[in-house]
């Protein structure tokens, strides 16, 4: 029998596609959102959009999976 691969879901199943469209990997991209005097989800929502030219979803995924990872969610 073969394991059936886990289906990614949440922030992470953008990852492959950021990576594709960006070229970088998502760890740069957390270690810019943890580098960042920003806090706020949504301030760095808007400072990757507006600095770094994501867009909206993408930059949403990277702040909340980083934020979660800040709060004990794990990364």
């Amino acid at each position: 029998m073969s394991a059936t691969p886990a289906t990614v879901k949440g922030p992470a199943s953008y990852f492959p596609s950021i990576e594709k469209k960006y070229g970088r990997p998502v760890a740069e991209w957390f270690e810019l959102i943890d580098a960042s005097p920003l806090t706020r989800h949504m301030e760095l929502v808007s400072w990757l959009k507006s600095e770094h030219g994501l867009g909206h979803g993408h930059a949403n995924a990277l702040v909340a999976h980083t934020l979660a990872g800040r709060n004990g969610g794990g990364r």
